[in-house]
Formats: C-alpha cells, structure tokens, sequence
C-alpha cells in the first residue's frame, strides 16, 4: 500500500512537471528523463515509455481546451459553417509534421537508445539555450514579417517543420526547435508559440497511438492508476502554463528560458561527469 502511495505521488509530479515544460521551450522530454534519474517510477520500461508520451497527450488536450474556438473548423452560427481561416492552419500544421514524422521513422528508434542519456540531455539545453539568446539579441530592433498566426505561408511552415526535426535529439524541446525556426525566418513570438499549438496536436496525438498500441493496452490496475493520475495532473497543470506563457510572451522575449536551460544544462553536466 506505501509503495502504491509512493508511485501515485510520483505519477503526480511528472504530471506537474510535464505540464509546465511541455508549453515552455525548456524540454519536457528531457526534465522527465533527468527526473526519473533521481525520481524512478517503480515499473517496466515499456509502461515507463508509454506514461511519459501519455502524460504529453494529457497536456496537449489542455492546449485543445484553451484555444478550443481557434482550432475547431467548424461554428454555429445560424446554421453549420466551415471556418477557411481555421481549415488552411491545419493543412499548414500537416506540411509542418511532415518533416518530423520522417524523422522519428527514420531515426526515432536509434535516439532513444543512443542519445537518451543525461550528457546528450545537458548538452542540448546549453547549446539552445545560448542560441536562444543569440537569436533574440538578433532580433531586438527588428520587426517580424509574419505578426499573426493566419498570415504564415504554406512554405514558412514547412521551414517551421523541418526544424521540429531537430526535436528528435532529447533536450532540444519540441516548441523549443519550432519556436528557434520561425522567430529565424521571421515569425513573431506570440505566432511561433500558436503555431506550436497547433502542431503539438496531430505530433502527440501519433506518437500516443503508436506507444499505446506497442504496449497492447494490457495495463494493470496499479499502471491504469498511475497513468491516470499522471494526465489528469498534467491537464490540470497544463491549463495553467499554457496561459502564463501566453501572456509572457506577449511583454517579454525568450532569454530567460534561454538563461533557465543553460544553468540547467551546466548543473547536470557537473552531476553526472562528478558523479
């Protein structure tokens, strides 16, 4: 029963921390792995896989509650109507996950076993952490071509795509890389971070199905708690962060997450070469 109790608060907290860094580009996938270092869920390591893609769905139905009149296609109003505006940002949203679904096929497999290590994890938050910075520096007294979601190109969000790939290597941060390629080719903060939305929901909507479906479904009541726990936590938390970074990024640019990833980075580095 204490161990039941152990793991359920333990679900608890990667579902709080993975619905804060999920929206804020600091690497949700690498925080869960340098957490569960310290912080093992006390379960198989195909359970463990699948909880922490899961827990990401969770937060990516968050994102879906928040912004649920900007992504829906359709509206009543005196009679049912297709919203072009809304149907032309997904197709956008589809070229977009096509470079990353490639990627993940490709070279999916070999990450997880080869770069999912604490060094890789470091070495990435530094490294975009500082290009975070450089960027805004860049971009401090220029002005943004694209200032609205709905005005982004079809080819503006294929370069958006083909920098999602770099999400593959753990660390990086899926928005985190999106966000990096579209303030680069000229997309202002609030479009790039919308923009992540949006692509968030077909991203962990796939990847889910592929992980649920590798598992068969055949949880055990303690792993259905567990996972339970773990969305209901990051849907919660998610709803919160969600609309902090919205309102954030609407005063202030990207370097503290910058600031934020380096010191992280450093911090592990230090553990794990000393260790």
């Amino acid at each position: 029963m204490i161990t039941d109790i152990s793991e359920i608060l333990k679900a608890a907290f990667f579902g709080v921390l993975e619905g804060i860094t999920e929206w804020l580009p600091i690497s949700s996938t690498g925080h869960m792995l340098l957490a569960d270092e310290f912080l093992r869920l006390e379960a198989s390591d195909e359970f463990k896989e699948t909880f922490f893609t899961v827990i990401q769905l969770a937060a990516v139905l968050a994102v879906v509650t928040v912004f649920w009149k900007k992504m829906l296609p359709l509206e009543l109003d005196g009679g049912l109507h297709i919203r072009k505006n809304t149907v032309l940002l997904w197709l956008k949203t589809a070229v977009a996950c096509i470079p990353g679904a490639v990627a993940v096929l490709v070279f999916g497999e070999a990450a997880e076993i080869y770069l999912h290590t604490p060094k890789v994890i470091a070495s990435a938050l530094i490294f975009y952490g500082l290009l975070f910075i450089l960027i805004e520096n860049r971009s401090e007294n220029r002005l943004a071509k694209t200032d609205e979601l709905e005005l982004l190109t079809f080819r503006q969000a294929l370069l958006i795509g083909l920098f999602q790939v770099l999400s593959v290597v753990p660390g990086t941060s899926r928005s985190g890389a999106t966000i990096i390629g579209a303030l680069l080719i000229g997309v202002s903060r609030a479009a790039a971070s919308e923009f992540t939305f949006f692509l968030a929901v077909p991203v962990m909507l796939g990847a889910s199905a592929v992980k649920l479906a590798g598992f068969g479904f055949d949880f055990t009541a303690r792993e259905l708690t567990v996972l339970a726990v773990g969305c209901i936590t990051a849907f919660a938390v998610s709803l919160a962060a969600v609309k902090f970074f919205m309102s954030y990024i609407k005063k202030k640019d990207f370097k503290l997450f910058g600031k934020y990833r380096i010191a992280l980075g450093a911090a592990v580095l230090i553990y794990f070469t000393l260790r």
